[in-house]
C-alpha cells in the first residue's frame, strides 16, 4: 500500500475528482439525456405512423379533460365550429423546411362552446423579419381536419407581447395565451392538415427517423467507461516508472582493452636476419 501513497498528492486527487465527476455525468446526465431523446422520438414516430392508418375522430372524443392525453398526440381529428374573429396570434422564431417563418394561431370555438387553439400554418417574413400580410380566417361555421398536439410549454423570460398590430408568442402554450389574452382555451391545440378552411402554408410532419440520439447516448456511455480506465493506465504507468527508478538495471563491466597488434614492417624496415629467415628458415 505504501507504493500508492503518491495518489494522495493534490495533483492526483484533482485528476481523480475530474475523472470521477466526468464519468458520473456521463452515466447520470449525458447518456440518459440522449437516450431519452431517442425514446421520445421513437414514440412520436410510432404515434405518427399509427395515425396515418387511422380514420379521424371528432375532437370532442379526445378533449375530454383539461388537456389531451400524451398518447393521443398526432391523432387525426375533425373539428366543427367557427374561428374567433380578429384574434390571430403569431409564433416567432420558427423554422419550416429550414427557412424562417411565422406560425399563425387562431382560436376556434367548437360546437360544444369550448375554444381550442388552431395552428393554421405558416407565413414567410418579408425584408428580414417584417410580418407579411396573410389571409384572415373565414367567418361562419366550418369543419376542418387537423392533428391533435400537446402544449409546447414556455421558456423562461419569453413572454407574449403585442407589436406591429399582432400578439406574438415564442411557443404554443394555451395556458400562457389564456393568461395574456383573457380568452379561455382548452389544453393542447390543433395543427391543420393540408387544404383546410383557413389554412395557410401547411406545416409538414416530422421526418420519421430516430435521429442520432441512440449513437450519441452510447458514445457517452463509452466515454464514461474509458475515463476511469484511462486513469487506471496512468496509475500503472506511474508505478512502473517508480519501480524502474527504485531498482535500476546493473551497469555493464569495463571493457577489456584490445591487445595491440604489432604493425607489419615494410620491406625497407626489415633486417637482414629477417630476410635470411624468410629464405632459409630461422635457426632453432
Amino acid at each position: 500500500m505504501q507504493r500508492l501513497t503518491f495518489l494522495l498528492r493534490p495533483s492526483w486527487l484533482v485528476l481523480a475528482l475530474v475523472v470521477g465527476g466526468f464519468a458520473y455525468a456521463c452515466f447520470t446526465v449525458l447518456a440518459p439525456w440522449q437516450l431519452g431523446k431517442n425514446t421520445t422520438t421513437e414514440e412520436r414516430n410510432d404515434r405518427i405512423t399509427a395515425s396515418l392508418a387511422t380514420e379521424p375522430v371528432p375532437v370532442e372524443e379526445l378533449l375530454t379533460g383539461p388537456a389531451p392525453a400524451p398518447e393521443d398526440e398526432w391523432r387525426r381529428v375533425v373539428a366543427t365550429g367557427s374561428y374567433v374573429p380578429d384574434a390571430d396570434l403569431l409564433v416567432r422564431l420558427r423554422s419550416v423546411e429550414s427557412s424562417p417563418a411565422y406560425e399563425v394561431l387562431t382560436p376556434f370555438r367548437l360546437a360544444d362552446g369550448r375554444t381550442v387553439l388552431v395552428n393554421r400554418g405558416y407565413v414567410r417574413p418579408e425584408r428580414g423579419t417584417e410580418i407579411p400580410a396573410f389571409a384572415p380566417a373565414p367567418a361562419g361555421p366550418v369543419t376542418v381536419d387537423a392533428r391533435l398536439r400537446m402544449s409546447e410549454g414556455t421558456a423562461e423570460g419569453k413572454l407574449p407581447f403585442r407589436d406591429a398590430g399582432h400578439t406574438q408568442v415564442y411557443s404554443i402554450d394555451p395556458a400562457q395565451i389564456t393568461a395574456f389574452t383573457g380568452l379561455e382555451l382548452t389544453g393542447g391545440y390543433l395543427q391543420l392538415s393540408e387544404n383546410q378552411a383557413g389554412g395557410l402554408g401547411t406545416i409538414p410532419l416530422p421526418q420519421l427517423d430516430a435521429g442520432p440520439y441512440l449513437s450519441y447516448g452510447l458514445q457517452w456511455v463509452a466515454f464514461g467507461i474509458m475515463a476511469p480506465l484511462g486513469l487506471g493506465y496512468f496509475v500503472w504507468a506511474e508505478l512502473r516508472e517508480r519501480r524502474k527508478r527504485k531498482n535500476p538495471a546493473p551497469a555493464a563491466g569495463p571493457e577489456a582493452e584490445p591487445v595491440p597488434v604489432p604493425a607489419e614492417r615494410t620491406p625497407a624496415e626489415r633486417s637482414t636476419e629477417d630476410k635470411l629467415a624468410d629464405r632459409y628458415g630461422r635457426s632453432r
